[in-house]
């Protein structure tokens, strides 16, 4: 049974990209930041000592990276969409997953630190499996 607070985070993952609506971000690019936490029953795994009862956060690391890397998407909500459903892919056994993204430079007239968005989202792998 799940626990409420396991969960394994990734956070502050660093990556050059070309995400934005305007033609100047999808040409200069910049860095983009992601927060990654995914839910599920660390129980097993603390007790065995044993990766499979886990989840392998440089997989996590490197489909993110990928996922990151392959397109550039206008909308930071379409990415960490995409993020989701690649790690739920994966990793079926996750119960939910949460995905921030950061964006430091923002093309508007204003003073902020960042952009951030954050999507949070029960695996849809985790149903498909279990029906």
């Amino acid at each position: 049974m799940l626990s409420e607070i396991d969960y394994i985070k990734l956070s502050n993952m660093g990556f050059y990209a070309f995400h934005g609506t305007s033609k100047a971000e999808k040409e200069i690019g910049q860095r983009f930041y992601l927060d990654v936490e995914m839910y599920l029953d660390l129980s097993e795994a603390g007790k065995t000592d044993n990766i499979r009862y886990t989840v392998n956060y440089e997989k996590v690391y490197n489909i993110i990276s990928e996922i990151t890397k392959q397109k550039k998407y206008n909308l930071l909500e379409a990415l960490a969409d995409d993020i989701v459903d690649g790690i739920s892919r994966h990793f079926p056994q996750l119960e939910r997953i949460k995905v921030k993204v950061r964006k430091p430079q923002v093309p508007l007239c204003g003073i902020l630190d960042y952009v951030e968005v954050c999507i949070d989202r029960n695996n849809p792998s985790k149903n498909i499996n279990e029906s």
